[in-house]
């Protein structure tokens, strides 16, 4: 008997310009961090999320760091970020030295819950992380409010989020500046890279400034910077990338309407979208219900044994050894907790069919009669 094909979590597709593109640049011998793709790359991203400036880096976590470090984040300083996050969004603060203060998040959109951000505001807060999780906006107005009633930056975690609105508005313009991934999951991908956008001259200066070693004429160099640029090849790739996102985000999409018709079990929700929001369903996450007849992990063991890649949600950050420090006795993330041990993300690449999506959700429910 033959084994079933393999599903995996997540591809690229790279079915567009990427070769030539690449091809051009290793013709050309521009092969490291300049070149004319970069440029280009980033001028075309700027305006696609709706930012005068861009500035690419050698991945999504670089994007973080560079931009709190360009804020002048330092010790005693905090920053509010999400309970339910990827640990790069916390772990950018603690390289600077500043403190992330942990908060839990909204069950209709997991993203930063406004009321308790509130309530965590201190006088040593400085920044607002808000992260627009597997590709649904945050709810972001309360939380220009509060930045604004503060007088707090606010940061925007779009990693996940390419394309991705907020009341008709595209993430990643919505704050002061803004933060994306290009790992090799994303929406787009330029293999590993990320980007942080913002409409701010200054702070597009000082990003710039501290991405290439601090240098401002050749060997001169004005301050400690970091080496987060991204190359040439890198941007090739993400270049012709963007040609296509409209149509890569457009099948996310379709991934979750159709596993929405499919799984029609009443004790699994397929997470939706707030009326307030376009989600770009960058991954499509399901939640176990309490009577569903197996637990989260025993799910995921039955799928992988199909052949079929899925993940858990992510862990809350208060669980992790790393993050325990930071957690206040009076502290609770109900939200978070319940949905990271009930939660997966079934496989959702651009690129999946409709038959492997049934697959998928026939595979569930054979797993949930067992």
């Amino acid at each position: 008997m033959s084994r079933p094909e393999f599903i995996p979590a997540a591809e690229p597709d790279l079915s567009g310009n990427e070769l030539r593109y690449l091809r051009e640049c290793i013709e050309s011998g521009w092969v490291s961090s300049l070149g004319p793709f970069v440029s280009e790359f980033e001028k075309q991203f700027a305006r696609f999320t709706g930012n005068e400036f861009c500035l690419t880096t050698c991945n999504g976590t670089a994007a973080l760091h560079l931009t709190l470090a360009a804020l002048d984040l330092r010790q005693g300083d905090e920053v509010i970020v999400p309970d339910l996050t990827f640990a790069a969004t916390a772990n950018a603060v603690i390289y600077c030295g500043a403190t992330p203060v942990l908060v839990d998040v909204a069950r209709s959109h997991l993203g930063l819950d406004p009321e308790r951000v509130r309530d965590k505001i201190s006088p040593r807060t400085r920044a607002i992380l808000a992260v627009h999780l597997y590709g649904h906006p945050c709810d972001m107005q309360p939380l220009v409010e509060l930045a604004r009633e503060h007088d707090l930056k606010l940061i925007e975690d779009a990693a996940e989020a390419h394309g991705a609105r907020y009341r008709g508005h595209l993430v990643g313009a919505l704050g002061e500046v803004s933060c994306f991934s290009f790992f090799g999951n994303k929406i787009i991908t330029t293999g590993e890279g990320g980007a942080v956008c913002t409409n701010d001259p200054d702070l597009h200066a000082r990003m710039s400034l501290l991405r290439d070693h601090g240098m401002t004429k050749k060997y001169w160099h004005e301050e400690v910077g970091f080496n987060y640029r991204l190359s040439n090849m890198q941007a090739a790739v993400g270049l012709a990338q963007l040609e296509r996102v409209d149509e890569m985000i457009a099948q996310k999409r379709r991934n979750y309407e159709f596993y929405n018709q499919c799984i029609q079990r009443s004790d699994v929700e397929v997470l939706s979208e707030c009326d307030w929001a376009f989600s770009v369903f960058w991954a499509v996450n399901i939640l176990l219900g309490k009577d569903f007849p197996c637990s989260r992990d025993e799910l995921l063991e039955g799928l992988a044994k199909e052949r079929i890649e899925a993940r858990p949600l992510f862990y809350p950050l208060h669980q992790m050894p790393p993050y325990r420090r930071y957690v206040e006795p009076d502290d609770s993330f109900p939200v978070a907790t319940e949905v990271s041990e009930r939660g997966l993300s079934l496989p959702s690449a651009s690129s999946l069919s409709e038959s492997a999506i049934r697959r998928v959700a026939s595979t569930i429910e054979q797993l949930a009669e067992v």
